[in-house]
């Protein structure tokens, strides 16, 4: 039993919708913390208004509440259940504010609610700048030089007495948010006066600039008896002034001395003991002088945070699980080493491999933002590589990034202007990394890439190695190539896709040569947490070229689930929602699951949820050699969202099995051109359209189509490159683009009804049986991107006979693509006659907004008719509930001035929440109908 014997309920708060700064990795740490105190035998209720999260899932908790994250909320909560303790850690930012909001009004006090896993004075010495610089101050450890402003005024004062360059940093804001460099005095003002804004207590810290010293991160767990174990060293590939969540990291730290490593281990836990006693997890920052190794202390934060989940999944020790149960009470000693289940989880990892995480940014969603990266966080997802070395996680991690790069290098898309790669190296982006490699490729000094960067010379070396076999691979061919210099690229990190462009020749080819003329195949290691020093069982396994294989294969039926990738806006987390159910299905029926996805942030990449965890990127080679070992039933590509789809051509090609719709369905509803032709024959309604591939065809096709059209390539993520034109310069330009930015595409012309009310369905087919799972009405006109649009479940205000034509024409498409699954269907709806915008036989965002809405699992449903385990009709479904559930997107614009917040047909926002209303008279539906036809200020 835990030691707090009186805690017998826990309350805990989520971090709401996906926004950049706060993103997945809370419903990571969430999740996993509900499950450890329900293995106590402690109640759980859990708030959250994201209802595209596996935390607001009744497999989470005992009580889900998917309501307003406000004090009115907890208010309800805690008069229906006799709530004994909050825990507010696991919901960062969001969840602390709401903590620290209902501490001051009174409201845990009057409940007798205990605040446990942290300490509010602890959160507050750590949020406000000023605050922490006295406390790190007076515990002795070094901080930059500066000061907090509550003023304009008092700014100035500061500005002129620290000098220049300097750095804003506002006090309780996510993600970095207003922060900044200031290099000259007359930037200063503006700069001042955002930061000054975005704080919410209107206070800024303003100190000296140490840009270009290098930053470390320690992950830290601590008991009540003051036991503190170092889960990880994280270290920063970019130096400091670029803020962490858009930093490339690797972990363990590479370039630490032992001597600066033990000072900083020490000031470390001197830091956490310094703020407060609480239990549980801590994160640490520091930044280091490359010059004399003088070390800064930078940040901390007592809670789980972005650094906890990338640690756990880098380690495989489960922070947030660990840390829930030391909320509670007990003790380091107490409890059992999840992965080895014999030791003591009073231990600190020791890592025998490397990994490397790249962030992902979605900077095209942003037209006009500023895309150099700063102390404000701009990434939407992230990315995880594991490797034995350093180079081969780095390669891996940039096969998962899914931007078009086969790896770091090596495939033809390398910039060879020695102007652009310097501007590239000086200004950071998305791109630097790539720019590095340009450089050392273009043979620009060592020493002027390591000048104008202040990266670490070490990792400069390890690129500029890569560059090196790259140039031996070429020089040779694909008869003449030694097993050693193949053997050698392969363990640093090079796919068969680079190897195959170097010698001019086909990827299958270089496949064929490595894997069946000189037998080199990839092993799979086991992450185990203690370097084999202990026998490890969780499943939980990453690919190498070296030493013997670890994962045993077994002869039961298996099923493999290809995962969604990394976050970005079109993609998020509701396919890692529908990944998580389509294995909990599959294991339902009997089946061992694998599970393939390169993200650390998701419940997915969690070792305890499929039987088997393969942390690689969702990239044809890794996934190849994967079902070559397992020898799988099939594969699941429908929940996975555009990744996993884009693999379903090869697959079949390759004769391995989809389970659920064919890759020629998929394939047809993905070319607009084919499935409106399928349409056509089925005598259902849709736009006007024609299929272009020049600007010629375009301005031809115009003439009969009629303005205002609407230009879509095919197979495209979140309406990227959708725009609606309504004249021929337009048409001209917006064409030529697309078909510049994504060559050998098609592009589809419809005629756009101005105007036209938005609805969708969604359904479950078993290729003969159809159920419609639920229809939704937009509230926004037709032209809004469907994951930008308020939604309203069900329909607010169509007719029967609209009803009724939704869903004649919704069975009727099911039928007609075959579908083996799930079906997402987008209307466009005129004049009482309802027209097709897309198809989508595949899980789509709207899938665990409508499995919140109504509390039914459809996707465990669908993944079993999949599977071929179930008809439609074996299900037992339940009646819809009374009243109206409305989705509400969510966008992060404030971290992009200036940029054309103007929506369209292009998706633009990061995440979603969800809030029910009783009635159409409700005044949250009032206003927001109200504001149908002012949608473009939005």
């Amino acid at each position: 039993m835990p030691k707090k014997n009186h805690i017998k309920s826990v309350l805990i708060i989520g971090s709401g919708p996906i926004v950049i700064g706060q993103a997945c990795e809370f419903d990571y740490s969430g999740t996993q913390a509900s499950r450890s105190l329900r293995e106590e035998g402690i109640e759980v209720t859990l708030i959250n208004s994201n209802p595209a999260t596996i935390m607001t899932d009744p497999v989470t908790a005992d009580n889900v509440y998917l309501r307003p994250l406000e004090k009115k909320s907890i208010i309800e909560i805690l008069e229906k259940h006799e709530i004994d303790a909050v825990l507010p850690t696991m919901g960062g930012q969001t969840a602390l504010n709401l903590a620290i909001d209902c501490q001051e009004a009174g409201i845990w006090e009057d409940y007798g609610v205990e605040i446990i896993g942290v300490d509010i004075d602890a959160i507050q010495t750590t949020e406000d700048r000023e605050l922490f610089r006295q406390k790190m101050l007076e515990l002795g450890v070094s901080v930059c030089k500066g000061r907090t402003a509550k003023s304009y005024l008092e700014g100035k004062e500061i500005a002129q007495e620290i000098g220049f360059p300097l750095v804003i940093r506002p006090s309780f804001t996510l993600g970095g948010s207003g922060g900044g460099f200031v290099n000259a005095p007359e930037d200063f003002e503006k700069a001042l006066k955002r930061g000054l804004e975005m704080s919410p207590v209107h206070e800024v810290l303003i100190e000296q600039s140490i840009l270009g010293w290098k930053e470390y991160e320690l992950e830290l767990l601590r008991d009540d008896l003051g036991n503190v174990i170092i889960i990880c060293s994280i270290e920063n590939f970019d130096p400091m002034g670029v803020h962490t969540g858009d930093s490339i990291t690797v972990a363990p730290a590479q370039t630490l001395p032992d001597t600066v490593y033990q000072r900083m281990r020490d000031l470390a836990i001197k830091m956490m003991n310094g703020i407060g006693m609480f239990a549980g997890g801590c994160n640490v920052q520091f930044s280091v002088s490359p010059n004399d190794d003088e070390i800064i202390g930078i940040e901390i934060n007592p809670r789980v945070s972005r650094s906890s989940a990338l640690a756990s999944k880098a380690t495989g020790y489960p922070i947030a699980k660990i840390a829930a149960k030391l909320a509670i009470g007990y003790n380091l000693d107490e409890l059992k080493n999840p992965i080895t289940g014999t030791t003591s989880a009073f231990f600190e990892p020791a890592l025998d491999y490397v990994i490397v995480k790249i962030p992902r940014w979605n900077f095209d969603k942003f037209k006009g933002a500023n895309r150099e990266l700063g102390l404000q966080m701009k990434a939407v997802g992230e990315v995880m590589g594991i490797g034995r070395t350093f180079q081969e996680a780095l390669q891996k991690a940039c096969q998962s990034l899914e931007i078009k790069r086969n790896g770091i290098g090596s495939d033809g898309k390398e910039v060879t202007n020695q102007e652009e790669i310097l501007h590239g190296l000086e200004h950071p982006s998305w791109d630097r990394l790539f720019r590095i490699w340009d450089a050392m490729k273009l043979g620009i000094a060592m020493r002027t890439v390591r000048n104008v960067t202040k990266i670490d010379k070490w990792f400069l070396r390890q690129i500029l190695d890569l560059v090196l076999v790259e140039k031996k691979i070429q020089e040779t061919t694909l008869e003449e190539i030694s097993k050693d210099l193949l053997l050698e690229a392969k363990q640093k990190g090079f796919g068969d896709r680079q190897i195959a462009h170097l010698l001019g020749c086909l990827e299958s080819q270089v496949f064929d040569k490595r894997f069946k003329d000189f037998d080199i195949k990839r092993q799979w290691k086991l992450v185990d947490t203690c370097a084999a020093e202990f026998e490890a069982k969780t499943p939980y396994f990453y690919s190498t070229f070296d030493g013997e294989n670890e994962s045993p294969k077994t002869k039961t039926k298996k099923v493999v689930v290809l995962g969604a990738g990394p976050n970005r806006i079109g993609q998020g987390i509701e396919f890692d929602y529908c990944c998580v159910h389509g294995v909990l299905a599959a294991k339902e029926a009997g089946y061992e699951t694998i599970m393939i996805n390169c993200n650390p942030e998701t419940v997915s990449t969690d070792p305890d949820i499929a039987d088997k965890l393969y942390f690689e990127p969702v990239f044809w080679e890794h996934i190849y050699e994967i079902i070559l070992h397992e020898n799988p039933e099939g594969v699941i590509v429908q929940l996975g969202g555009q990744t996993a789809l884009k693999i379903a051509e090869k697959l079949t090609r390759y004769g391995i099995k989809i389970l659920g719709t064919s890759y020629e369905a998929l394939d047809l509803a993905e070319d607009r051109g084919s499935f409106s032709t399928l349409l056509k024959e089925n005598n259902i309604p849709y736009p006007k359209f024609d299929v272009i591939e020049t600007a010629d065809e375009a301005l031809e096709k115009a003439e009969d189509l009629g303005f205002p059209l609407l230009v879509r390539p095919s197979y495209v993520l979140g309406g990227q490159k959708m725009k609606i034109v309504i004249n021929e310069e337009e048409l001209e330009q917006h064409v030529v683009e697309t078909l510049r930015d994504i060559p050998g595409n098609k592009v589809l012309l419809d005629h756009y009804l101005d105007g036209a009310i938005e609805a969708e369905a969604d359904a479950i087919c078993d290729g003969e049986n159809v159920y419609i799972v639920g229809i939704m009405q937009h509230i926004e006109p037709a032209g809004i991107h469907s994951g930008d649009s308020y939604a309203v479940l069900p329909p607010y205000n169509l007719g029967d006979l609209v009803i009724e034509q939704i869903k004649d024409y919704t069975k009727r498409i099911a039928v007609a693509l075959k579908t083996k699954g799930l079906l997402n269907i987008q209307f466009a709806i005129k004049d009482d006659k309802v027209y097709i915008i897309e198809a989508n036989p595949r899980a789509s965002r709207t899938v665990p907004f409508i499995c919140k809405a109504y509390q039914e699992p459809y996707v465990n449903y669908a993944t079993k008719v999949m599977l071929g385990d179930k008809k439609v009709t074996d299900f037992d479904f339940k009646p819809v509930k009374e009243g109206y559930a409305i989705k509400i997107p969510v966008f992060s614009f404030d971290k992009f001035p200036n940029v054309d917040k103007q929506l369209g047909p292009e998706m633009k926002s990061t995440g979603e929440a969800i809030y029910f209303i009783d009635s159409l008279k409700d005044e949250f539906f009032l206003d927001i109908y109200s504001r149908r036809n002012l949608y473009l200020s939005r």
